[in-house]
């Protein structure tokens, strides 16, 4: 079995379960961390024997989102050209649409906070469970960027246009029980039992025929997401875009002094 340093993938019969571990950066998304999940999610496309996967996070937080400290993404991109820009800029949308794109039936067991790539990491998944103490958000427009990663029609998809802009432009965490009665959450538990739901619910679809199972997600995925890349092939374009204006710096700026954003529109 490959070995991975920032997550770990264990199985017990059909279904497996993949940890992000970087606990002590609350399973923030580095390059390397990204990375490794594109690698883990591919692998599955050779195996036969598991039919689901559970991503969960390692401590008390499913993941925080992009590691504003890591300088091999966050530096790489901003040392780069507006070409080599864009180009680094695909990595959160592949590793999304990997996940999004996996054979077999995925859930998102959500401990803790998830956000921004986080969030994106969840919505991608076919079912999101939550601990009760769980928060989901899109924290992206408070820092003055848009939401991309492919994400944004996911969030759609899920809790519909009218509760998709209020999450996404308020930018706030949102608490479980609000997600669940949105449909962004399909069940929640208490935390001591998250990981006992996620299980008896990936066993439960890890007992249908794969092929059946598989070929009605594919299906489903095809129809709800037919116009998502057709409208969000420049999500990268309008992140380079906002991530140049004032308001970004001033956004990320409020964000690092844990104060309030003032916001000019420039």
């Amino acid at each position: 079995m490959h070995k991975y340093q920032y997550l770990t993938s264990e199985k017990a019969g059909h279904v497996a379960i993949v940890t992000f571990n970087r606990p002590e950066k609350l399973n923030a998304l580095s390059a390397d961390l990204m990375e490794e999940i594109i690698q883990v999610a591919q692998a599955f496309h050779q195996d036969e024997e598991t039919r689901v996967v559970v991503f969960t996070g390692s401590g008390h937080c499913f993941s925080a989102g992009v590691d504003l400290t890591d300088e091999k993404y966050i530096d790489g991109i901003a040392q780069a050209s507006n070409l080599m820009q864009l180009r680094y800029l695909k990595l959160g949308p592949r590793m999304v649409r990997t996940v999004h794109e996996m054979e077999q039936i995925t859930i998102a067991a959500v401990n803790g906070a998830a956000m921004g790539g986080g969030a994106c990491i969840a919505a991608a998944c076919d079912f999101r469970l939550g601990a009760d103490n769980s928060k989901i958000g899109y924290p992206e427009v408070g820092l003055g960027m848009n939401l991309s990663w492919t994400a944004l029609p996911m969030c759609v998809h899920l809790i519909g246009p009218a509760r998709a802009k209020q999450m996404v432009i308020l930018a706030e965490k949102v608490d479980a029980q609000t997600l669940l009665e949105w449909g962004f959450l399909d069940e929640v538990v208490s935390a001591p039992r998250l990981m006992e739901a996620a299980i008896d619910m990936a066993r439960k679809y890890a007992a249908k025929p794969p092929i059946a199972a598989q070929m009605v997600k594919r299906s489903v995925n095809a129809i709800a997401s037919a116009l998502d890349q057709a409208i969000m092939h420049m999500d990268a374009d309008q992140f380079l875009l906002t991530t140049q204006t004032k308001d970004y710096l001033e956004g990320l700026s409020a964000f690092l002094e844990k104060r309030e954003a003032s916001f000019k529109g420039d």
